[in-house]
């Protein structure tokens, strides 16, 4: 194939994506425009009820670079979305990965083809307290659980060529032989991917002796609340009735939820009654639907939190056509102070966005068992001599074009740059 006609191709495919990037995944309700009194329920309650989802993709965290500045300008936000199209569209370029690499078959999918991108949205971060727009600081016990499961994640990654070459997911990791952790217990709880060490590209841990190794992910159990959605697709379907109010969660890759909320006066769950999502209670502000959530179980996981969250969800529909959604987060022992976090969701057509849920994840949940007995029968061929050390093989935290985006240079996400 010549060289024109390679540069042909990826041209077009950077055409496309920039479309894709221009258009939302569901289609607008009837009041497109926003005009029209927040409609009411038959019994006299705020409706909420339809299917919703966010226009435009915003950071959680605003990045360092744009400081204290709550909004893009109209031409940041075109050269953002330029960029981005760009960068996607090149990873499928053969001149821009190692083809068989760890770090190319860690990137798991071609986002510009599996995942969700829609145009920057215009604020620069969804935490909008405090004012700088960032998540407070850990608290020393939650920094040192931090630098706990990151120190034992680099033990098991240090034999790997991630270590070997240096690589953005080895970073504060050194290059050795296979470390004695690699048969020890994790120090606490496996949730997700220790923060700091190129984050994507396979499981949690760098080992797949159980299933508990491998995150909340890989075991179909990565629905988490609050949830801001992300870049493989995200919507809510809301329906009430007198005393409840019911949402579906879409979290894209098969990992849809229910959630249902009492609305009620009756308190919280004894304490010693944990759940995944906390345990809510609903009661109406007004026009404002407040929901206090508590009792999270110890092996649910938020931004580090787990059973000590607190959640203060405000959910407001301000007309035909918008609801806001806003929620005060805290957590005594992860983070210095509490944080509130701001979403604004567009109705969508019942008629033209017919869903037929069918949460799943992995086909026919064959993936985990397969996984684990590659595993072993990896572990038999090195003592048999018939293949590589597995402790030297990168199964989790490998990095490369996941989600899309590179670890550094060019091809990393522009708001990270």
């Amino acid at each position: 194939m010549s060289r024109r006609l390679l540069a042909l191709i990826g041209a077009a495919v950077v055409m496309v994506i920039v479309a894709l990037v221009a258009l939302p995944r569901l289609r607008p309700g009837p009041a497109a425009d926003g005009k029209g009194p927040a409609p009411g329920t038959a019994w006299g309650e705020p409706d909420l009820q339809g299917i919703w989802t966010a226009d435009g993709e915003i950071p959680l965290q605003r990045p360092a670079k744009y400081a204290d500045r709550e909004f893009f300008t109209d031409e940041e936000r075109a050269e953002l979305d330029k960029q981005r199209a760009e960068a996607i569209g090149r990873e499928a370029d053969e001149s821009r990965r190692t083809r068989g690499s760890e770090q190319d078959v860690g990137g798991a999918y071609n986002a510009a083809i599996f995942t969700t991108h829609k145009r920057m949205g215009r604020r620069t971060s969804m935490v909008v307290d405090p004012p700088n727009g960032r998540i407070p600081p850990l608290t020393p016990e939650a920094q040192k659980k931090r630098t706990a499961m990151r120190e034992y994640q680099l033990a098991l990654l240090q034999s790997t060529d991630l270590c070997k070459n240096k690589l953005p997911g080895c970073e504060g990791g050194t290059y050795g032989p296979p470390s004695p952790k690699r048969n020890e217990a994790p120090p606490y709880y496996v949730t997700v991917g220790a923060a700091g060490g190129g984050g994507a590209g396979g499981g949690a841990i760098n080992r797949a002796n159980n299933p508990e190794d491998r995150g909340l992910g890989e075991r179909c159990m990565a629905a988490v609340l609050p949830d801001f959605g992300g870049n493989t697709g995200f919507y809510l379907q809301v329906v009430q009735s007198p005393g409840r109010v019911a949402i579906f969660y879409d979290t894209g890759q098969g990992q849809g939820w229910q959630r249902v909320i009492p609305v009620t006066d009756a308190p919280h769950l004894p304490s010693n009654v944990r759940q995944w999502w906390g345990d809510s209670r609903g009661r109406w502000d007004g026009k404002t639907l407040v929901v206090d959530v508590a009792n999270f179980s110890p092996k649910s996981y938020f931004q580090g939190a787990q059973e000590n969250l607190h959640l203060v969800e405000r959910w407001t529909r301000l007309d035909a056509n918008t609801i806001e959604y806003a929620v005060t987060i805290e957590d005594p022992t992860t983070w210095t102070r509490p944080w509130t976090v701001k979403q604004a969701f567009s109705r969508q057509s019942d008629e033209a966005n017919r869903i037929y849920k069918e949460p799943r994840c992995h086909e026919g949940n064959y993936g985990m068992p397969a996984l684990l007995a590659g595993a072993r029968a990896q572990d038999r061929a090195f003592a048999e001599k018939r293949g590589p050390d597995p402790a030297k093989e990168c199964t989790a935290g490998c990095g490369g074009f996941a989600l899309g985006f590179a670890d550094t240079g060019e091809d990393a996400n522009p708001l990270s740059r």
